[in-house]
């Protein structure tokens, strides 16, 4: 009777064991088939001229030799560097800004100012294209409506590539402002309020108590937003296609946009990956660099 008692809580003692190890099988599982895999296979195909059809034939640099030899691919280059250059730091001051207003003990309604400031996290990217596209449209937009009431003409946001442009920034910060306001809220939270009790006694003003003692107690929070904002800038595809498709024409082509239509629209599997394969050295290089700073800002 002991030993059949004994066998059952010996067997009752794996259970826990094995639910850890079943969750992570199944993550691997699902990390290999939704992006080893694809990725690998992505890989093979920036070496071949693969078009969707048939079996792909080896040629080995030439995708990569006729990438940068491309106007269109630096075009894309170009704009998504601008793109990123513009939409990472105004987003950054934007949602320390918020956070820090949020989280003053002088600032009223801060419930309902939250929840306000976090509805454009919960909006998809399309939903928000469209509601942009509408509020900017050149014949039928909200913004040019207004500015008819007061006399003025109205504006070309979507027929010149510079304001069609201003457009998709403002959208990308006003989308992305969220999650990276709740990350500062809850690292600004974390500051003991002792730290500023003493700088008031010393006699520091509030920029000099931001300045000397905010900013420096939120560089980790602040290298993970400007790195996580960085790689979503470098991706934006959804947001763009929504507002205006990337126009006029494809002069506003991002990166992914260039990718998607040499890849489905032209049928060039294989020199989209090579595209690809450009775009995901880009933002490893840039991630390097970003750690490199911050594992150099640690040791000053």
């Amino acid at each position: 009777m002991s030993t059949h008692v004994e066998s059952r809580k010996r067997r009752g003692t794996h259970i826990p064991q094995l639910a850890p190890l079943s969750f992570t099988v199944i993550t691997m599982v699902l990390f290999v088939l939704f992006f080893v895999m694809p990725g690998g296979l992505g890989l093979y195909y920036a070496f071949t001229d693969y078009n969707g059809v048939g079996s792909p034939d080896w040629i080995g640099l030439e995708n990569f030799a006729n990438l940068f030899q491309d106007e269109d691919f630096y075009s894309a280059l170009l704009r998504t560097l601008t793109y990123t250059a513009l939409t990472v730091p105004l987003g950054f001051a934007v949602s320390l800004l918020s956070a820090w207003l949020l989280t003053h003990p002088r600032t009223k309604g801060v419930g309902p100012a939250r929840v306000i400031f976090f509805l454009p996290w919960l909006v998809s990217p399309i939903v928000a294209g469209v509601i942009w596209r509408w509020l900017f449209g050149e014949s039928f937009g909200l913004v040019n409506y207004l500015l008819s009431l007061v006399g003025l003409a109205p504006v070309s946001w979507q027929s010149n590539a510079n304001l069609s442009l201003a457009v998709v920034i403002m959208a990308g910060i006003w989308g992305g402002m969220a999650f990276s306001m709740l990350l500062f809220i809850a690292a600004l939270k974390n500051i003991p309020q002792s730290y500023y009790e003493a700088a008031s006694i010393d006699g520091a003003s509030t920029w000099q108590q931001f300045w000397r003692i905010t900013l420096p107690l939120l560089r980790p929070t602040s290298f993970m937003v400007v790195l996580l904002s960085t790689i979503a800038a470098m991706k934006e595809f959804a947001l763009i296609i929504s507002i205006n498709g990337g126009g006029p024409g494809t002069e506003n082509y991002l990166m992914v946009q260039y990718i998607y239509s040499t890849g489905f629209e032209r049928a060039r599997i294989g020199y989209a990956s090579a595209a690809s394969m450009v775009l995901m050295v880009l933002l490893l290089i840039i991630a390097g660099i970003q750690m490199r700073f911050d594992k150099g800002a640690e040791y000053e």
